[in-house]
């Protein structure tokens, strides 16, 4: 299985916006902190955001927030937000996936190999990412 970069990235942001949810960030300070590219996470957060995920205010006092709490946002949620399928094959979806002959069993096992992943990512919340005591802490990085 492929975890991609925007996948990875899209995660770390939202772990920085989490450790201090009381206060907006810059895409500038995320990427700094987290030693992402500023380019590439600004367009990850721009798919964050028109998820739902984070939510964004201009101006001096702006920057992002997350978009619901930490605790209700799965990792799965960001995986799809950023990623669209968890996984395909051959950049195609695993729904209509059919071999013949000795072969006839193996999209099944891709199938599972999807869900198994959907339950795990699903039952992992960013809160639960966090250490321990990290949430609403003030985070080492600075302000927008």
């Amino acid at each position: 299985m492929h975890i991609s970069a925007k996948a990875d990235y899209a995660t770390r942001a939202l772990l920085e916006l989490a450790s201090d949810p009381g206060r907006p960030l810059s895409c500038e300070a995320i990427a700094s902190a987290q030693h992402i590219p500023f380019r590439f996470l600004k367009s990850v957060v721009g798919e964050l955001r028109k998820a739902g995920l984070v939510r964004s205010q201009r101006g001096c006092e702006g920057g992002y927030w997350l978009g619901r709490p930490a605790g209700e946002i799965a990792l799965l949620d960001v995986v799809r937000a950023v990623d669209g399928e968890l996984i395909t094959l051959r950049g195609e979806s695993l729904d209509g996936l059919d071999y013949p002959g000795p072969a006839v069993g193996l999209p099944g096992v891709w199938r599972q190999v999807e869900s198994d992943a959907a339950a795990i990512l699903g039952g992992l919340s960013i809160a639960s990412l966090l250490p321990s005591g990290a949430q609403g802490r003030p985070s080492a990085i600075g302000a927008a």
